[in-house]
């Protein structure tokens, strides 16, 4: 990985953990009633919402699911729900002839 991928992926994990922080404190959950929902420890949560890169993706899956965004991070994935990810299937569909 170059040293740019890897500091967009420092960024991007930063931002995440920043973002779960804003969720947590709109929920007016603390890190301890958060940490006791999702079943980690305070340090996992703490590393989780500072961008450390090395969780578990479970760990962060649970505590999505704690903040009630877990299904928007899910649809985020699914490429049926981006113009960009629809625009790929149709091309793919087009180059193997099953274009609609």
């Amino acid at each position: 990985m170059s040293r740019v991928e890897s500091e967009r992926v420092t960024d991007d994990l930063a931002r995440i953990g920043e973002n779960l922080r804003a969720w947590r404190g709109l929920r007016g959950m603390t890190a301890s009633l958060t940490a006791e929902r999702a079943g980690i420890t305070r340090e996992t949560l703490r590393r989780i919402e500072s961008g450390d890169g090395r969780v578990l993706v479970e760990n962060l899956v649970h505590v999505l699911q704690v903040l009630g965004v877990a299904p928007d991070v899910v649809a985020a994935t699914d490429p049926t729900q981006s113009r960009q990810g629809r625009d790929l299937l149709i091309a793919r569909a087009s180059r193997t002839g099953r274009a609609r």
